[in-house]
């Protein structure tokens, strides 16, 4: 299946974009209170794959040298100002042929990091992006009307606005044994992108970091709020156990996903 490029996706995503936002009125079907702001959540696999003691088919942590090593995207999530946000707004079931076209794109930037399927709001249980297209896309009307352009500029928000190579260049890079200011890793977002993240802790290492937009995909400062993280935090390296490795010593699970 051939995959889009990136500077394709961004083309025609900045297209949809455009014309989608013309139609905002401040209301949703159903009398669903519209949502102020987007947060992007992008995962930190190091992190997240540090708890993988067994593979399956569906983990991208599992995948041996194609393992992630840079920030993969969560979810884009419809929040509103008052740090709450609206789930499962409409009865509208993940298809996943809406997106073929984007699926290399998506197995590589929006892989689930976990085994086992993940709950749904009208499904039961699919597809990590079956989540997140029931419970939060569904909430991004009048922005995003199908779920193809939901996918699709998500891939392209999170192109833009790359915060792997941000911190890379900044000198954070993985590493299992340094230890980075969070201060300085915020500073180094802020002064890319002119917005404050958030950034999300396990123990000392960071598991997540949300970017926050506006409805027009220009960035915003983040939602305040007491942070996770100690004052100097790690970006775990992982080195993948591998599905040959799992197939041979028959350690194959199916776990349910907590998200």
């Amino acid at each position: 299946m051939a995959s889009l490029s990136a500077q394709t996706l961004l083309c025609i995503a900045l297209t949809v974009v455009i014309c989608l936002i013309g139609g905002v009125d401040g209301s949703l079907e159903g009398g669903q209170r519209e949502f102020d702001y987007f947060a992007l959540s992008l995962q930190w696999p190091g992190t997240i794959c540090h708890g993988t003691r067994h593979c399956c088919s569906s983990n991208a942590c599992c995948r041996g040298a194609d393992s992630p090593t840079e920030f993969t995207i969560h979810g884009l999530w419809p929040d509103y100002n008052d740090g709450t946000w609206p789930s499962c707004c409409a009865q509208v079931q993940f298809d996943v042929k809406e997106i073929s076209t984007l699926l290399d794109a998506l197995e590589k930037y929006w892989p689930s990091l976990y085994c086992g399927q993940s709950s749904t709001c009208y499904s039961g249980r699919g597809l990590f992006w079956a989540h997140e297209w029931e419970k939060h896309g569904t909430c991004s009307f009048p922005v995003f009307r199908d779920e193809y352009s939901y996918f699709l500029t998500t891939l392209n928000v999170y192109f833009r606005y790359n915060v792997t190579k941000i911190l890379n260049e900044a000198g954070y890079i993985p590493s299992n044994s340094k230890r980075y200011p969070l201060g300085g890793i915020v500073s180094a977002i802020e002064n890319s992108f002119q917005a404050t993240p958030e950034v999300i802790c396990s123990k000392d290492a960071v598991e997540e970091i949300r970017l926050c937009f506006y409805k027009d995909f220009k960035p915003r400062n983040c939602l305040a709020s007491k942070t996770s993280c100690p004052k100097y935090v790690s970006f775990p390296a992982y080195v993948s156990l591998g599905r040959n490795e799992s197939e041979t010593d028959g350690s194959w699970i199916s776990e349910d996903e907590a998200l």
